[in-house]
């Protein structure tokens, strides 16, 4: 008789656990919004090069601009500069070097490690990516589903899309801001000044004589 009770409390042991097991993988998202969102990292790049009282000399551009080469510029990059002299010569030389590759340089450096030696500038290049963590997720191992909820996978495919197409990773911390500009209007200015453009040949043509020398 206390074998027999043994072996029940044995078996029923064992159906609990089991019944625990598969309710681990149950569902329990009852909402529509998905649990894995794009999170978004920055990583900043720092390049100490040296300046003078007249801005940098010609070798130092030379290798500020194979650093941007080797970086390989992208549209969402951001340029910044922490100068302890705040040499405006400085930075318009920067700034030039930048514009090459379509950049601008922003107003404020992010903190980086280190200190910034005498005599040199700091160029930051932060680059930011997207990307969904712990996706796919197939964790929910039930087929049971008593809350009607999402499963743990859903918003994976859409989102990890997103975040690979995105240009710019920070339009999905805060949307892109504009000057009251539409696309429409930036895309109509090359249209606009070609249609306002004079005719050359709004003042006559010029007399051009036959013989030769005349």
């Amino acid at each position: 008789m206390r074998i027999h009770s043994t072996r029940t409390a044995l078996a029923a042991a064992i159906t609990l656990s089991l019944g625990l097991s598969a309710c681990g993988g149950i569902p329990t998202n009852r909402g529509l919004e998905s649990n894995r969102q794009p999170v978004v990292q920055r990583t900043n790049y720092t390049l100490d090069i040296t300046a003078g009282p007249g801005g940098l000399s010609l070798p130092e551009q030379r290798r500020l601009a194979g650093w941007f080469e080797a970086m390989d510029l992208r549209y969402g990059d951001r340029i910044a500069i922490d100068d302890p002299l705040k040499n405006a010569a400085t930075r318009a030389a920067i700034e030039a070097v930048a514009g090459r590759y379509g950049m601008l340089l922003g107003d404020e450096a992010p903190v980086t490690a280190g200190y910034v030696n005498a005599g040199s500038v700091r160029v930051v290049l932060t680059r930011s990516t997207a990307s969904v963590p712990n996706c796919p997720d197939w964790s929910a191992n039930s087929d049971a589903n008593p809350l009607n909820a999402t499963n743990p996978n859903y918003g994976c495919a859409v989102n990890s899309n997103l975040a690979g197409m995105v240009a710019d990773p920070e339009h999905l911390i805060k949307g892109a801001t504009a000057k009251g500009q539409t696309t429409i209007m930036s895309s109509t200015k090359a249209i606009e000044t070609y249609r306002g453009a004079t005719p050359t040949g709004e003042g006559g043509l010029k007399a051009q004589s036959s013989q030769s020398g005349k």
